[in-house]
């Protein structure tokens, strides 16, 4: 199985979901937030491959694949992976401006 790491960004992302779901709604889904992300990353260490490939235009993104989020279909984990390691880039809405926010 690959390693798997995190970006700051990414861990960043997942943290301030977390804190927003809490503060509008509370803590339940806060919770259904942590666990629907737990279950992503393991779906993405299970076959890598289920990711879409971005098609960002900046030639130094290429490689990102994106996967929706198990009942957050709007938020997308972004990643990259290599044979011995899968890296989690950044964990975003898809309705902001993506390519932006991995300048």
């Amino acid at each position: 199985m690959p390693r798997l790491t995190f970006a700051e960004p990414a861990i960043a992302d997942i943290l301030a979901q977390a804190e927003w779901y809490k503060a509008q709604a509370g803590q339940e889904l806060a919770t259904r937030w942590d666990k629907a992300v737990s279950s992503t990353v393991l779906r993405i260490l299970r076959m890598p491959r289920a990711g879409a490939l971005c098609a960002f235009r900046a030639g130094e993104l290429r490689g990102i694949r994106r996967i929706s989020i198990t009942g957050f279909p709007a938020h997308l984990v972004f990643y990259q992976f290599r044979e011995d390691e899968i890296h989690v880039l950044r964990v975003l809405h898809g309705a902001r401006d993506l390519e932006s926010l991995f300048s």
